[in-house]
């Protein structure tokens, strides 16, 4: 396995100094093929490589938004058969994964872990729409965008931010917890967001995004519940297999929605890029701080953050869907999505090298 790592290093490097090249010659729109290569050849690479490891599936992300840009015909429509079909089916299949990871002692962990709870679940869905909404504002995004930007900050956390919060050593159970009470008050609290601080930019029915986030989520989550409970350890397969399979679902919804929406990506990308980093940097900020502000202990701190920072991009590409404005309203999470997996990663990768001082608490407040 080392030598095909040490292959795709050298086809990555060639495959950029060959991207680079046609960008100086002036034959940019051919550099599809290299740059699509490049990513997906470092993503193989980086696999060979305990420290980078974990950015494999990111790289891999940016090949398939790279595939959507050059060659988006391919990913909207096949033989009359729209793609984006098939994007609340993959969410489901997504959340059903979720699910089968989950157990009743998850939901336990609210009387265990009350403070941890309380304060992560009031920064989530508090401060982060509130941060959407400031934030397309002071962008002036047109409306549709706006709502979309402050879609994905009225959003749960999802299992990336569980990932994440183990990579960095801290608080596994709790972040699991706050991810499956988000979850289950999504249905509620997104519409109730979305109403308050989208309205006036799209037109929001209150009563059918909560039954689209319930059978787009909840009813999936309980499906997989119920297998755990019923057939656990006896599908050691399907253990194996959910991961993968929600990795593969979460590149497709987004290869879709880029490519469906390539066009305002070209007009707005930067600046959807630049709003993605401060709202993603301010949740980690704020929902550190937040734990901090209540003196609870380190590690606790930073699950809030990862937890507060990462936002369910499915969940929200999928009630864009619903919405009917896949292209405009679900290009935010779109973009969010691969950023909010290199920058939790990255914070991942410096708190686990950092390790924990103990009972580091704020003294005042």
């Amino acid at each position: 396995m080392k030598k095909l790592y040490t292959v795709s290093g050298i086809v990555s490097l060639v495959s950029l100094l060959t991207t680079i090249l046609l960008l100086l010659v002036g034959h940019a729109q051919q550099t599809g093929p290299s740059l699509i290569l490049l990513f997906l050849s470092l993503a193989l690479a980086a696999r060979g490589h305990k420290k980078f490891k974990g950015f494999s599936f990111t790289i891999l992300i940016f090949a398939a938004v790279s595939l959507s840009m050059y060659y988006p015909s391919y990913l909207i429509e096949i033989s009359g058969f729209q793609l984006k079909v098939l994007i609340v089916p993959l969410l489901q299949v997504i959340m059903f994964g979720m699910g089968t990871a989950m157990s009743l002692n998850d939901f336990v962990g609210v009387i265990k872990m009350p403070k941890g709870v309380l304060v992560g679940l009031i920064c989530q869905f508090t401060l982060m729409p509130i941060l959407g909404l400031s934030i397309a504002t002071l962008f002036g995004f047109p409306a549709e965008i706006a709502a979309g930007v402050i879609l994905i900050g009225s959003s749960p956390s999802g299992l990336a931010s569980n990932v994440m919060v183990y990579l960095a050593k801290a608080n596994v159970a709790l972040s699991v917890t706050l991810t499956a009470v988000a979850t289950l008050m999504a249905p509620l609290m997104t519409p109730l967001l979305m109403d308050l601080f989208a309205g006036e930019f799209v037109p929001i029915d209150f009563l059918e995004m909560m039954l689209s986030i319930v059978k787009m989520v909840i009813l999936p989550i309980i499906a997989g519940l119920l297998f755990n409970h019923f057939f656990k350890g006896k599908a050691k397969w399907m253990d194996k297999a959910m991961p993968i399979v929600s990795m593969a679902g979460i590149t497709l919804i987004i290869m879709i929605i880029t490519a469906s929406g390539r066009d305002s990506l070209l007009s707005i990308g930067l600046f959807l890029i630049l709003a993605a980093i401060l709202h993603n940097s301010a949740g980690y900020f704020l929902g550190y701080w937040g734990g901090r502000l209540f003196r609870m202990e380190e590690k606790d701190c930073r699950t809030i953050a990862l937890e507060v920072g990462m936002q369910n991009g499915g969940l929200a590409s999928g009630i864009a869907l619903e919405m009917g404005k896949v292209a405009t309203v679900g290009l935010a999470p779109a973009v969010f999505g691969p950023w909010m997996n290199i920058s939790g990663s990255s914070l991942a990768t410096y708190w686990r090298d950092k390790g924990f001082k103990k009972k580091k608490q704020l003294q005042k407040v």
